[in-house]
């Protein structure tokens, strides 16, 4: 069965572009495209099961409901759904604030064809794409400055945190800082490829956890649910 995919893009002919990057490769099935966050999830309420895609690519800067919001509700709503942001540049700042929202990792829009198909392909089987050294960095960055707020609060409270990381997963994160593939990874730790990533979408889950409130809050807000 060929992987189902979302095209989320205000612009008509980046909807076009990419859909016909990905018409090579029979792996990959184009079912949804829309225009913005809030036409996609309107979208998703009228979709049969076996057109629901499993791997969304969004855009971050979209009118009426932008990339990150669209990915806060979808998580909520269509929580199997796997979000990759598109963006012109390494707009770092955003792309971190749509993986807090509930994204697994983003493509450049000017990518090749099988670049994008390779990312998609990757998301499907393992749940997370490739992260940048830069991206990495500000994941870090949360999760330490979040454990020096909570060693400043009582034991207690400690324990309620979402960025509970296992030392494994620090240590990878640090080692994706440093740009590592989850190849270098796995060579460096003595584990597998597919093990690194199992750790990358565990720290995923956990830096997610921060948004779901907002989601929830997001969706109502919008008349989503």
């Amino acid at each position: 069965m060929p992987i189902q995919v979302a095209i989320v893009d205000d612009k008509a002919s980046n909807r076009l572009i990419i859909k016909d990057k990905l018409l090579h490769h029979p792996q990959i099935r184009v079912t949804l495209t829309a225009e913005n966050g809030k036409d996609f999830l309107e979208q998703m309420k009228n979709l049969s099961p076996d057109k629901t895609p499993e791997v969304v690519l969004m855009d971050l800067e979209m009118p009426e409901m932008d990339g990150i919001d669209a990915v806060a509700a979808g998580s909520y709503l269509y929580p199997t759904v796997k979000y990759v942001m598109l963006t012109i540049f390494d707009d770092e700042e955003r792309i971190f604030k749509a993986i807090k929202a509930g994204a697994f990792g983003y493509l450049l829009k000017d990518e090749s064809a099988e670049n994008i198909a390779e990312v998609i392909t990757q998301m499907y089987e393992t749940g997370v794409g490739p992260i940048s050294p830069g991206i990495a960095y500000k994941m870090l960055q949360l999760v330490q400055n979040n454990s020096v707020e909570l060693s400043q609060k009582k034991s207690e409270e400690k324990e309620k945190t979402p960025f509970n990381l296992t030392d494994r997963e620090q240590e990878i994160l640090k080692l994706l800082v440093k740009g590592m593939l989850y190849k270098e990874i796995g060579n460096e730790l003595q584990i597998s490829p597919n093990t690194a990533k199992k750790h990358v979408l565990n720290i995923y889950a956990k830096v997610h956890v921060n948004s779901k409130a907002q989601a929830l809050a997001l969706a109502y807000e919008k008349g989503l649910i």
